[in-house]
C-alpha cells in the first residue's frame, strides 16, 4: 500500500512564511534560483547549511481522532487571543531560534522557505506569529521572495485575520478541510463543519490568497466512493492551486487507534483504499494537477517549495515541540512533552545541546535518503547523479531486482527528453544503458506499491 504520511519526521503537511516585519539587511535580497543535482552536490547537499525552516504551533481546539502529533488543546472557545498558554509556549519557540547555534560554515544563506505548521496555527495571534518570523529573521535572515506557509483550518480565522497574517508576509495558506462530508467530519472529531469549509475558502479568496492549498483525506470510517468524489468534485470547484491528498492510518494511542482495525469495517478495505487514491489521481489529473509527489498534486508553477526540501533530501531547521530537523546529515527530534520541551531550551541557552554534528554520514545511510525521497516523487530518482555518487554496482543490481516491476510497468526508466526506455534495454550485459537518466514510479499503480518497491531497492543498498 501506498505511503501513508508525508513524511516520518515531519509533523505536517503543509508550510508557510511572512515578510513585513523582518528587519535583518537579508531580508530583501533574491534567493538563487535551484540548480540540477550533480554528484558531488548529491553527496554534500545534506551537509550544506539549511535555507528552509519548520515551525511547529502546536494549538487545536481539541484532538482529532486520528492524530498522533504532539499538541495543545486549547478547547472551544471562539478567541484565544489573550491564552497565556499560547503567549508562554511562542515565548520560549523564540528563546529556542535564538539560541540555535548555526551550522559550522563561514556563511549561510538567508531562509528561502518556511512552514508554520501544527495543530492549528492559525489559532495563533498574528502578532504572535510576527514575533516567530521576527525572531528567524533576526537569527538566519529571510529571503525577500521566500515562500512562507501556514497552515489554517476552518472556522479559526476571519477575513482580518487573514490581511493582517498577510501583511506579515504569509504568502500560502494550506487549508485543512479533510472532508466536506459533515458525518465523516463528526466521526473524525473535527472541529469545523461544512459550512465553515465554505467560509473559509471564501476569505482566502476575498483576500487574494494566491498559492493555496486544500488538505483532504481518503480511507476515512464510513467513507464511500460517492463521499470521496464529492470531495475531489468540491475541491476543484474551489479552485485551489494545490491539493494533499492524505490516505488515513490508523495510530496507537489514537482514539481510531482503539476504536477501529486498519482494513476491517468500518475503516475501506486495501482495494477500496487503492480505488480512492487512483479516483484522487485521475480526477485532480483531469482538472489539471499535477501528480508531483505521493500525496501532491498543484497547477503548474505551484509546487511547495518547502516539502521539495524534504523530497530533495536538503537540510532544514525545525523549532518547537517534536519537531525534527535535518543538519549536516543528522536528524534531531525536540522533546514531545512541554514540559520536556521547555527544559530543552533552557538546556539549549546554556549550551548543554548541540544539534549540530561533524557532518559524517553513512553513504548506504545516504543512498536510502535520496532513494525513498526520490521515488516518492513524479522526478524521480536522477540516475547519472546516483551513479556517479555511489557506483555501478549498487544501480545495476537495483535495476535488475526492478526488472519485473520494469516490465509490468510499475516502475519506469526514463532518458534526458524524459522517455520511456524499454525495459529490455535498461541492462545489457551487466552494463547501464547510458540513455538512461531517471527512475520512476508509475502513478498511480507504482506509487500505490512505493512501499514495497522502496523497501526492494533498500535491500540492495543495505542488505
Amino acid at each position: 500500500m501506498l505511503l501513508r504520511s508525508a513524511y516520518a519526521p515531519l509533523l505536517s503537511s503543509a508550510q508557510r512564511l511572512s515578510l513585513s516585519t523582518v528587519t535583518n539587511s537579508l531580508t530583501h535580497q533574491q534567493c538563487p534560483q535551484p540548480v540540477r543535482q550533480n554528484a558531488p552536490l548529491l553527496l554534500e547537499l545534506p551537509k550544506l547549511p539549511p535555507a528552509s525552516a519548520y515551525v511547529h504551533l502546536p494549538f487545536c481546539r481539541k484532538r482529532c481522532h486520528y492524530c498522533d502529533f504532539p499538541i495543545i488543546a486549547l478547547g472551544s472557545s471562539s478567541s484565544h487571543d489573550d491564552d497565556p498558554r499560547i503567549s508562554s509556549y511562542v515565548d520560549t519557540l523564540c528563546r529556542e531560534i535564538t539560541a540555535t547555534k548555526l551550522p559550522s560554515s563561514s556563511s549561510f544563506p538567508p531562509l528561502e522557505t518556511v512552514f508554520l505548521g501544527g495543530g492549528t496555527p492559525s489559532l495563533v495571534p498574528p502578532r504572535l506569529v510576527s514575533s516567530v518570523l521576527d525572531a528567524l529573521s533576526d537569527k538566519f535572515g529571510l529571503c525577500g521572495d521566500a515562500e512562507i506557509s501556514m497552515e489554517m483550518d476552518p472556522g479559526t480565522f476571519n477575513e482580518a485575520a487573514m490581511r493582517e497574517l498577510m501583511s506579515l508576509g504569509v504568502n500560502r495558506v494550506s487549508l485543512g478541510v479533510q472532508s466536506f462530508q459533515a458525518e465523516l467530519l463528526r466521526s473524525c472529531g473535527r472541529a469545523h463543519g461544512v459550512d465553515e469549509i465554505f467560509e473559509a475558502v471564501e476569505i482566502v479568496k476575498t483576500c487574494g490568497v494566491e498559492n493555496w492549498s486544500v488538505d483532504l483525506i481518503s480511507s476515512l470510517p464510513h467513507q464511500t466512493p460517492a463521499m470521496w468524489e464529492e470531495s475531489l468534485q468540491l475541491t476543484v470547484a474551489a479552485g485551489p492551486t494545490h491539493v494533499s491528498v492524505y490516505d488515513l492510518q490508523v495510530e496507537q494511542d489514537t482514539k481510531f487507534g482503539v476504536l477501529y482495525t486498519p482494513g476491517e469495517f468500518p475503516l475501506p478495505s486495501e482495494n477500496q483504499s487503492a480505488d480512492f487514491y487512483k479516483m484522487a489521481s485521475t480526477m485532480l489529473g483531469n482538472a489539471g494537477y499535477e501528480h508531483y509527489e505521493i500525496s501532491s498534486y498543484c497547477k503548474s508553477g505551484y509546487r511547495c517549495k518547502h516539502n521539495s526540501t524534504y523530497w530533495k533530501n536538503k537540510p532544514f531547521y525545525a523549532f518547537g515541540l517534536g519537531s525534527a530537523s535535518h543538519i549536516s546529515g543528522v536528524r534531531f527530534s525536540r522533546p514531545r512533552r512541554l514540559k520536556d520541551y521547555v527544559n530543552y531550551v533552557q538546556d539549549l541557552e546554556n549550551g548543554a545541546v548541540d544539534t549540530r554534528s561533524d557532518g559524517i554520514v553513512e553513504n548506504k545511510d545516504l543512498a536510502m535518503d535520496v532513494t525513498m525521497l526520490s521515488l516518492r516523487t513524479s522526478d524521480g530518482l536522477d540516475l547519472k547523479s546516483f551513479r556517479e555518487a555511489f557506483g555501478d554496482s549498487i544501480l545495476v543490481s537495483m535495476l535488475e531486482v526492478y526488472r519485473p516491476y520494469l516490465e509490468s510497468g510499475l516502475v519506469i526508466c526514463l532518458d534526458e527528453q524524459r522517455r520511456d526506455v524499454a525495459a529490455d534495454e535498461v541492462v545489457v550485459s551487466s552494463s547501464l544503458n547510458e540513455k538512461l537518466a531517471y527512475l520512476r514510479l508509475s502513478d498511480p499503480d507504482g506509487f500505490l506499491l512505493s512501499n514495497e518497491l522502496i523497501a526492494l531497492a533498500f535491500g540492495v543498498i543495505s542488505p
